[in-house]
């Protein structure tokens, strides 16, 4: 249990890190932004109680609000990236395998099973948190382009840091 929690503390500021002091300066003309800091929630472990979840993933966004000088709006989107993810998990994976598989990762989970659930839940955070810094219905179009531009952008980023990080499972 301790080598868990110290597994993603490490993971919290190294993500962190690379979000605030790499990442923030790369984009496309404010088009396509990577958003890789929130690998640290979807890699959480099944296992986590609800309540934990949302505190991480709230805390995680505050953190880069307070870096971004954004007012809530990745602490929102991170929220929201929580309940996706809940529902997710309990729609695609056996509660019996928790104890088995304890982290949805790409080694454990598979290819397939990882790319739709890191998509589907980087769109929903990407969507949030877009919508919400433009807040405006005549921009539509463009929020929409950002929104995929940049969650192709950073699935591609989570991928390859899984990639990096791959463990085969053992069976």
């Amino acid at each position: 249990m301790g080598g868990i929690f110290l597994k993603n503390c490490i993971r919290f500021i190294i993500l962190i890190c690379l979000q605030v002091f790499l990442l923030k300066n790369i984009g496309y003309y404010n088009l396509t932004i990577p958003y890789l800091y929130i690998l640290f929630i979807l890699l959480l472990p099944f296992g986590i109680p609800n309540w934990l979840l949302f505190f991480f993933a709230f805390f995680t966004g505050l953190t880069v609000d307070v870096f971004y000088d954004t007012l809530g709006l990745h602490a929102a989107a991170c929220t929201v990236l929580a309940f996706v993810r809940i529902i997710y998990i309990s729609v695609t994976v056996q509660r019996d395998g928790f104890d088995n598989e304890p982290v949805p990762s790409l080694g454990i989970m598979g290819f397939r099973w990882f790319i739709f659930y890191a998509t589907i839940l980087t769109f929903f955070h990407h969507l949030v948190l877009f919508t919400f810094e433009t807040f405006r219905l005549s921009e539509f179009n463009y929020t929409f382009m950002r929104v995929i531009s940049s969650s192709i952008f950073t699935v591609f980023l989570i991928l390859l840091a899984e990639f990096v990080f791959f463990r085969k499972k053992i069976r």
